[in-house]
């Protein structure tokens, strides 16, 4: 078989890995739960090729999160529950559904009536799949606003998709200023959780906390996930000059002191200021 660039192609390849007999052992053997982390890492890896600006990574990146979609899907066709061609017909439908203001008549649409008609046609493709589900037998979806908010995100990507989905019903702040006073609050119950000695309350003013953060970056239109991720790129470039300017005099961090590496990490800023 030679690798051509139809999705076919990928297809037929998928399929042979998958045939009893003649595939790949390791292929036959998996499931969707299986899968499911590698999928996730994938995803993980064309975010990471995204950040590091290197695109030639993020071709290749793409064709392995491709693979994961075929992998389940062609899971499914085996099951026959649907295939790759249901998983294209659907999330076109979804597209074209969603987008009336580019797919219909309405072309004059505002940001807002945009953003209004996604929520309403989100809410009325929710109550068809419960109808689906219902008659197909299959159990029903989770109940409650927040229930169907994926428990695989980041906890960071969770608790700004929490907020967003409550604050769909008004359950938010107007101001991120008052995301700050909310957390000068939940920093003074760190603070006293500390004086009390108690563990399990300061990791659970440590959750309030960074639940706070991630409201504010959403607030203010953040991604707390790309923040950190710069701010651990960050750390590592500092670290990395403390590493070689010790080197240079022939010593290893664990060899000097925190002060002296304090003074190289300042050292560091200030050459990143430059």
């Amino acid at each position: 078989m030679k690798p051509g660039r139809d999705i076919t192609d990928l297809l037929a390849i998928m399929a042979a890995l998958r045939t009893p007999g003649t595939g790949c052992n390791w292929d036959l053997e998996q499931d969707f739960a299986s899968i499911a982390p590698y999928t996730i890492e994938e995803a993980c890896e064309v975010a990471d090729a995204i950040q590091r600006g290197d695109l030639i990574d993020l071709r290749d990146e793409l064709g392995d999160l491709l693979l994961q979609v075929v992998f389940h899907a062609q899971m499914a066709n085996e099951a026959g529950h649907f295939a790759f061609a249901d998983v294209v017909e659907a999330i076109n439908r979804k597209m074209i559904r969603r987008h009336p203001h580019v797919f219909g008549e309405r072309r004059d649409w505002t940001p807002a009536q945009i953003k209004a008609s996604w929520q309403r046609i989100k809410a009325e493709e929710k109550a068809e799949r419960a109808a689906e589900r219902q008659a197909a037998g299959a159990a029903p979806e989770p109940a409650g606003l927040l229930a169907d908010v994926p428990a695989t995100l980041s906890p960071l990507a969770r608790a700004v998709k929490l907020q967003a989905r409550a604050g769909t019903v008004g359950f938010d702040w107007n101001d991120p200023k008052a995301v700050l006073a909310k957390m000068r609050e939940e920093l003074d119950e760190i603070e006293v959780a500390l004086d009390q000695g108690d563990h399990a309350a300061i990791g659970d003013e440590i959750g309030d906390m960074m639940f706070a953060i991630a409201n504010l970056a959403r607030h203010l239109q953040i991604d707390p996930d790309a923040a950190l991720s710069g701010t651990n790129a960050k750390f590592m470039r500092r670290f990395a000059f403390i590493e070689q300017a010790l080197a240079a005099k022939g010593r290893t961090p664990a060899e000097s002191s925190l002060g002296e590496m304090d003074a190289l990490w300042n050292e560091a800023k200030r050459a990143e200021h430059r």
